[in-house]
């Protein structure tokens, strides 16, 4: 109860200003586009559109201060409104330069096709003329549900006789390579087989699990699609245990990863936030806002204070009307100023996050992830660790290896023996090795992975060990125990 009170007390010592941000915030750039359009419908003092310049037709200082005085509570306070280039549009930017015609026609929304979200992540890759034009092409050629079937002999063939682009089977093959590296998992398949494979070698290549599932599928396919499930048993020499482990690990699998269930046209994608680039070892990251309008001020809006100025100020319909118009042109502001204090922070917290673990955004190499938590970034932008945990926990950025939410670079410390931290996930990583070659008839208890831990360099608790080998869904010694 007194901490309900306290969140309460602190809520209501926020501005509405800082309500606004912080909502807006937490919203993903998928969803500003609608939530900007939503803004517009309730409030008339706000539009889309350039900045206009325009002179304002009512000069202040030409009052010659007899004008009726306001005495009430609800006075109103015209300067701010009357300076007309205080109120001009606000453009939502990234880095910018996204302020051409071409790129405001750029079509987002909260929903995105398969192919438009596979073209928008094509266009993030590094490739020669010729590369570029044969993924598109291949792109064009992939289904709703997310395989391609036509033959790529086939297509080479379309592109000699139609565009006079001479290709062979090996460079398409090539390129589909690149195609199959998008999100979802398993596009560009040309076959569930396929398709299959493709998911499973973007899982943890370490997991046993995974490895089992991979030689399933690629070896005895057909057994796996009569359902033969105990002849793969035998052939992979596992128990019983680890094939049912095995089967509920694929049939997990998306066999068509271009639909959503019930959405097979319009199907949800994640649209990053950011967007990496590296220009021969110099990165470089870009707010990706394309989604945002241009906002201003309504003009008609601002309009009506001047002529309120010039107006009978006794009249109580008139000072209402005036007072309805602050309102909205007030709100209209609070937003416009939220909008730029969210892509402000955006880039605040990434450009940190790039700096602080800039070795793993050269290549993506995992093992040079830092060590890093939500106090560390906090303190680089000098910002509350909400904040921080606000945009890590709902946005994603996109690299030329992938697209990883943010929370993915945040993990714990632990210390070394050499006085240096190593990333939970390092440890993770290990505890896990550790589990996979124990022997299968006595299993290491947690006391005994935190001495072979602890022997490795690493000062760990037991009930630290406890705590990964959960999140890592390990089950407990005696249940991992095998006659």
């Amino acid at each position: 109860m007194q901490k309900l009170l306290i969140n309460q007390g602190f809520l209501q010592k926020l501005s509405p200003q800082q309500i606004q941000f912080i909502k807006l915030l937490q919203v993903p750039t998928a969803e500003l586009d609608a939530r900007i359009k939503e803004e517009i419908e309730i409030n008339p003092a706000l539009e889309e559109g350039q900045e206009e310049i325009v002179k304002n037709e009512y000069d202040l200082a030409e009052n010659d201060g007899n004008e009726y005085e306001e005495s009430q509570q609800d006075d109103l306070d015209l300067d701010s409104y009357l300076q007309h280039e205080d109120m001009g549009g606000y453009k939502m930017y990234g880095d910018g330069s996204y302020n051409n015609e071409e790129d405001r026609e750029f079509p987002v929304a909260t929903h995105m096709t398969l192919h438009d979200s596979l073209f928008q992540q094509f266009g993030f890759l590094h490739l020669t003329e010729q590369e570029r034009f044969l993924g598109l092409h291949l792109l064009g050629s992939i289904e709703n549900d997310g395989y391609l079937r036509r033959a790529l002999k086939s297509i080479a063939s379309d592109l000699v006789f139609t565009q006079g682009i001479y290709t062979t089977e090996c460079e398409l093959n090539r390129v589909l390579k690149m195609v199959q590296a998008l999100e979802p998992a398993g596009i560009g398949a040309r076959s569930l087989q396929e398709c299959l494979l493709l998911q499973l070698r973007r899982r943890e290549q370490s997991d046993v699990t995974v490895q089992l599932a991979l030689q399933t599928i690629e070896h005895y396919f057909e057994e796996f699609s009569k359902k033969h499930y105990e002849k793969i048993q035998r052939r992979l020499g596992i128990s019983s245990e680890e094939a049912y482990d095995v089967l509920t690990l694929i049939t997990k699998l998306n066999p068509k990863p271009g639909s959503v269930e019930g959405d097979d046209d319009r199907s949800h994608y994640l649209t990053p936030d950011f967007i990496l680039s590296n220009h021969n070892g110099d990165l470089e990251v870009t707010l990706n806002a394309r989604n945002a309008p241009e906002l201003r001020i309504n003009r008609t809006f601002s309009d009506m204070l001047d002529t309120y100025h010039k107006s009978d100020k006794t009249n109580k319909s008139v000072r209402e009307t005036a007072t309805f118009v602050k309102q909205k042109l007030d709100s209209a502001k609070w937003f416009i100023d939220a909008i730029k204090q969210r892509q402000a922070t955006l880039m605040r917290t990434m450009s940190a996050i790039l700096n602080y673990q800039y070795d793993f955004f050269l290549d993506g190499d995992e093992t040079r992830l830092r060590p890093m938590i939500l106090k560390d970034i906090a303190a680089v932008i000098d910002m509350d660790v909400s904040t921080v945990s606000r945009v890590a926990s709902s946005k994603c950025v996109q690299t030329e290896f992938g697209l990883y939410p943010l929370k993915y670079f945040f993990s714990e410390g632990i210390a070394t023996d050499s006085g240096e931290d190593a990333s939970s996930r390092e440890v993770k990583n290990i505890l896990r090795e550790l589990i996979e070659n124990e022997p299968k008839r006595k299993p290491f208890s947690d006391d005994k992975l935190e001495k072979l831990l602890n022997a490795k360099g690493y000062n760990i608790a037991r009930r630290t060990v406890a705590k990964y080998r959960e999140q890592l869904n390990i089950p407990v010694a005696r249940l991992r125990k095998q006659i």
